[in-house]
């Protein structure tokens, strides 16, 4: 896989463009990044056969049905971390997974239909993993902000504020059996031209493309772009659980998402609180960022953070280089030792 030594200023910029719309033309890109379409198409398929890049078109929540959303934190017994993650990472409801430090070992995301019986049988699912010895669970009660295009904070010129955007309200009703084949077929290959997948489906190019222009409007799909931070040399991924007064959880929470730094933000159930994401460009940075901006918030009490040391999953996906970064081979478990918090 490419590492921050190995892409220079084109791969980042063609990374940036990709974030940003991860099925837009080469030659849209071509011209952002101000080189020709042949060099674009070479870099950026080069940087998906290695696996820096993963490109996926996802359903939103809701699209399935009302859904309620849990953060859980995991502790387990010595060595066993990417034991656990390992069978995590294959299990539909986990949306996000990542492996920190800090008193706890793993830290993921959730997806639970809504309704208070649904839980307690993935519970007893989850917590029985071999390995598992310790699980608290929050429940998220309000995402104010997930931004799919951190990246840019690389590129000091030519970008504009980051606004800070909520998810859609996406209903069943959206979407129809053909809209969710279509959506299938994009999963593994995000950027899969809409004639392969008329051909595949039995549809036409036009009926395909106006169907998926339609979803992407009504806020029903999102098109992840799956990167690495460290192979852009951003080295800082922090998960922050910020105290707040119970007054100030709204104006914390505007000031917060309009940080480019800030990829996602949350209020939880549990101490009037708010999980916040940072990915900095260092440790220093991050440093800046707690004592110039975090700090002089009104309204916060104080925070707990751990450093996300590797994530297995986001918005559903595995990331494709976390088993090679890990020693696991596909559907396995660790050849080498543990990642320790």
């Amino acid at each position: 896989m490419g590492t921050a030594q190995t892409l220079d200023e084109l791969d980042r910029r063609i990374i940036v463009a990709l974030q940003q719309d991860g099925r837009a033309s080469w030659t849209s890109i071509a011209e952002v990044c101000h080189t020709s379409v042949p060099t674009v198409a070479r870099r950026a398929q080069q940087l998906i056969d290695d696996g820096v890049v993963r490109i996926a078109v996802m359903p939103e929540l809701g699209s399935s049905g009302p859904v309620e959303s849990f953060i859980v934190r995991l502790g387990c017994r010595p060595g066993s971390q990417l034991d656990v993650a390992a069978q995590l990472v294959q299990r539909e409801e986990v949306r996000f997974l990542a492996v920190v430090t800090g008193p706890d070992d793993l830290v993921f995301e959730m997806i639970v239909p809504r309704g208070a019986s649904n839980y307690p049988r993935l519970i007893k699912e989850m917590q029985t993993i071999d390995g598992v010895v310790r699980w608290h669970s929050d429940l998220l009660l309000h995402v104010y902000k997930v931004a799919h295009d951190w990246s840019r904070q690389l590129l000091e010129d030519d970008v504009d504020e980051v606004l800070p955007h909520e998810p859609a309200d996406c209903q069943p009703t959206h979407l129809d059996a053909t809209d969710r084949q279509i959506i299938g077929m994009l999963r593994d290959d995000g950027r899969a031209g809409f004639k392969v997948v008329a051909e595949k489906l039995g549809l036409n190019e036009s009926t395909v493309r106006r169907r998926f222009d339609r979803l992407q409007e009504n806020g029903c799909i999102t098109v992840l772009t799956l990167i690495p931070a460290a192979a852009l040399g951003l080295e800082s991924e922090t998960l922050m659980t910020v105290q707040v007064t119970p007054g100030s959880i709204g104006s914390v929470a505007a000031e917060l998402a309009g940080h480019r730094a800030v990829r996602y933000l949350a209020a939880t159930l549990d101490g009037n609180a708010l999980l916040c994401e940072v990915i900095a460009t260092s440790t220093s940075s991050l440093f800046e960022f707690i004592t110039t901006v975090l700090a002089k918030l009104d309204g916060v009490l104080g925070w707990s953070a751990s450093m996300e040391l590797m994530f297995l999953k986001r918005g559903f996906v595995e990331t494709p280089w976390w088993r090679a970064q890990a020693g696991v081979p596909e559907d396995g478990v660790p050849e080498d030792g543990p990642i320790t918090g």
